[in-house]
This record gives structure tokens, sequence and C-alpha cells, in this order.
């Protein structure tokens, strides 16, 4: 193993940062399969060879960097890492805070000569944000089975180009995509650091947080079928004007979502054939909707969905919803969570730790009120991550990072410097816990699945609830999305066509 002593976590992100900018908007567009993500990508593989590592592409895409112990046994091996990708000009630290964490983490464990008695690897899953090809965690998907290869292979991005192609064009070979039992088999934790997305850890002076669960959440395709016509010479009363029902839709999700403290947000849509002086033809939208437990999220999409086929119904426009992902509840191990907090609480520095002091409550807007003790805060998320598909399968926890602005999946994402180190110091304690000669037994690991999971069908016509065989049920015995908002049930009527 090379040893590079401690090289600094500044060192690292000068070279990784410039990767996938947009220099126009200053936005990261790091979709998975293009030159940008090639790039990132080249730039963790030589980065993990410098440090000794062997780095293994799966047949799903996901990069696997590993660091074998001394018996050169892979068993109950300790993962880490996070993605490369990015949303339309999203942040740098998003995804990428994570895998650059790791390899400076490894960084600090190499320079002080640890040995891992289990095996260490540093995972970089593709298209975790699903901003290309619209699943979401789609790697991690593939690789518990939590989505069938041949509707992944299917998937187009807003171009046409499906998934098959654009990993042809990288060089994979997309019909041997699938589930990997014998990878995770493996694997015996995995430990994700990422970013905060959220303001929660900045006002109780924690650098670093714990996660304890992540929001049920899913997506919906909402497509409004009109007429074309003329801006300037259909009469209103005549038009058949799909973006009034969307305008309507968009309103309710907002009012739906504050009643019942739920988030509900419309952020992609797009207006057909989408002339400026013509009434659209057709307007498809995006749904993505997310709450605190898997009732609310129901009740919100079900009044999202009869705001919509009212609105629909009023102007004479076609309406049909298919949902295009769910993912339930994710509540993280335990046992692992408890055992980070302890490495954390006893490693330090203080600013890794809240402040000390008695136990406050912070109210926030969006998850659930935060906890803070002497200890590191612990925090639930609304936001979708790898270790919550592959919590199915194997224990798994997360560290978020101080994000003191609290925005996210925008330019002006931000970490600071010293957070981030705090970051990699506190990663590096964990993993040289869990892999080195004192680290605990294997954790009892989530039941294995059937099969790749599928949403379950609407009561009513037989249609898939989204592309059939998606499904983010992230245990066997999750649910396949909200009962009643499940699918595309067809189109509704509209009245006086």
């Amino acid at each position: 193993m090379t040893h590079l002593g401690n090289t600094a976590f500044a060192e690292l992100w000068r070279e990784f940062e410039p990767l996938g900018r947009d220099p126009r908007t200053g936005g990261y567009r790091r979709y998975s399969w293009t030159p940008a993500d090639a790039a990132c990508r080249a730039w963790f593989t030589d980065q993990a060879h410098k440090r000794g590592l062997a780095v293994e592409p799966d047949n799903n895409g996901n990069l696997w960097a590993w660091w074998a112990p001394r018996s050169q046994v892979r068993a109950d091996a300790i993962a880490t890492g996070s993605h490369l990708d990015s949303v339309p000009d999203g942040g740098g630290f998003d995804g990428g805070l994570g895998v650059v964490a790791a390899l400076a983490a490894v960084d600090l464990l190499q320079a002080k000569d640890f040995n891992p008695e289990r095996a260490l690897v540093l995972a970089v899953f593709t298209e975790e944000e699903g901003a290309r090809f619209g699943v979401p965690c789609l790697g991690s998907r593939l690789l518990t089975g939590a989505i069938d290869p041949r509707v992944a292979r299917n998937l187009t991005d807003d171009a046409g180009v499906t998934l098959a192609e654009a990993m042809t064009a990288g060089g994979c070979d997309a019909g041997l995509i699938g589930p990997r039992d014998d990878l995770l088999g493996t694997l015996g934790a995995f430990v994700e650091l990422h970013i905060e997305q959220g303001r929660a850890l900045a006002p109780l002076g924690a650098a670093v947080g714990i996660a304890e669960s992540i929001w049920p959440h899913g997506r919906w395709r909402l497509d409004f079928c009109g007429q074309a016509d003329h801006a300037g010479t259909a009469r209103l009363a005549d038009r058949h004007d799909p973006m009034l029902p969307y305008a309507a839709t968009v309103l309710a999700a907002r009012q739906s979502a504050a009643r019942g403290g739920a988030l509900a947000t419309f952020g992609k849509v797009i207006a057909e054939p989408g002339g400026s002086n013509g009434v659209s033809a057709a307007v498809t939208a995006w749904l993505d909707a997310r709450a605190p437990d898997e009732d609310t999220l129901r009740d919100t999409v079900t009044t999202v969905r009869s705001a919509a086929e009212e609105a629909s119904a009023e102007h004479g426009v076609t309406l049909t919803v298919r949902q295009e992902s769910y993912t339930p509840v994710v509540r993280f191990d335990q046992g692992l969570r408890d055992r980070i907090a302890a490495v954390l609480a006893a490693a330090g520095p203080p600013a890794v730790l809240a402040t000390a002091g008695p136990p406050a409550v912070l109210a926030t807007a969006g998850p659930p009120a935060v906890l803070a003790t002497a200890g590191p805060p612990v925090l639930p998320t609304g936001a979708g991550h790898d270790a919550g598909v592959l919590a199915a399968r194997l224990p798994t926890a997360m560290l978020f990072v101080r994000n003191p602005g609290g925005v996210s999946h925008s330019p002006a994402e931000h970490a600071e410097q010293a957070d981030c180190e705090a970051g990699v110091r506190a990663l590096a304690a964990v993993l040289e816990n869990l892999a080195g000669p004192a680290g605990p037994a294997r954790p009892a690991r989530p039941a294995r699945p059937a099969g790749p999971a599928r949403p379950a069908r609407p009561a009513g016509p037989a249609r898939p609830a989204g592309p059939a065989g998606v499904s983010g049920a992230e245990g066997p015995s999750a649910p396949a999305g909200p009962v009643g908002v499940s699918g595309a049930e067809g189109p509704s009527a509209p009245a006086g066509r």
C-alpha cells in the first residue's frame, strides 16, 4: 500500500471542484454517462490508484475501490462513498463531498499506518440523482434488485437516448446490468458522508451530525393533454389549455403540503409545442412529494391528484398520472448508528460534536425537530440517498456535514472547509473503528427480498404503477407506493369534450 501521508482535503477538493461546472451558471451538470461524468470517474479512479486501491467497476456502472486487509479476504467489508452525478445546475458538494472525503479519510488512515482487519471499499454510485434517466439511486437500485434490468435499459433521457445506449457509448455492456448478490454479500456495512441538505446543524454548533431516517418520498408524472391553438384568435371560452389545470395543480400541491407538514414540488415542466404565441397542446410535469410518514405522503399526493383531475375536467383537458418512483420510510440501523455516535463522542474534537449543554429541540421547516444532545446530533432528512436503498440489504448509516446556508441542489450549496475536514476526521475515525481489530461483529442483515421489487397495481384498470418493475421499496415488506396514487390509471375524461 502506498502511503501518501496526511493529504489535505483542500488539495483534493481544488482538483475535483472544477469538473463538470458550467461557467455560465456556476452550477454543475455532471449527468450520468456524459463527458463530465466520465471526467469525474477518471479523476476518482486515478486518485484511488495513487492510494494503492484496486478499482473495479461493477456490471451496473458503479465503481468500487478496494483496500484489502492483510488476509486479502473481502468478507464483511466496510464500505463508504457516495455519488458524482448532479442535478441540473446543482451544487458541487452534493455527492462529491462524500467521495472526496472518503479519499481524504484513507489518507488519514494510511498516514497513521493503519492496517484494516476487514476490507475497506470506496463506492461511487451512478445516476443517484436521476437527473438524466428519471429514476433516482439507479445504480444502487440495480445492485440490490429494486428495479427490473429490462425496465432500466429502456429508460430514456430528454433527448430519447436510452440508458443502454448511454452505457454502451461509455464502454459498458448494458446487457449485464442487474442485481449483484455476490458483491452485496461481501459488505458488512456502508457509511455515507454527505453535505447536510437543510439547516439543522448550524444552530446547534455542530459540524457533523448523524442521520436517523429518510422520509418516504416519490416522483409522479402528470400529463395534461389539451388542444393546441392560436394565442391571438382562440376565444378563452373555447380553449382546452393544459397550462391552466397544471397551474392549479401547482398551487394545490403547495397548499396541501403546507397543511400536512409535507413537502411537494413541481421542479420540472415541459410545455408542447412550446411556442410563445400559441396555446399548448400538452403539459408534462413531475411532482416530487415527501413527508414524515407514509400516511401523510399518501394524503398529500391524493389531494394533489384530485385537484389536478378537477381542474382538468373544468378546462376540457385529459389527465394521466403515473408514479415513476417511490421510496418508503428508511430507518438507519440502530446498532450501527449508536456505535458511530459513541466513536465520535470519544474521538472529538469538539468541532465534530454538538455544543455541550442541556438538550434542545430545534424546529425546522423540513424534516421533524432535531434533538440536540452533548453528542453528535441525530436528525432525519427528506432527501433520498444510496445509503437508503442499500439499507434493505445491509446495515447502513450516514454522516452529515454542516451546511450553514441550508441550500442544496443549487450553485449556492456550500460547506466550510473546516467543517469538511471535521467530516473527514469523523469518517476516518468511524472507518478505523469498524474495519480495525476492535470492529464489531457483523450486524444482522435485513431479510433479502424475494426478487426485484415491483410496484403494486392500482385497483382499477390493469396498468403498471409507473415504469413496470421500478420500485424504491427498501425492505421486503415495504409498500410499493401510497395506496390509490400509485399509477397511471387511464385518462380522466374531460367535461364537455
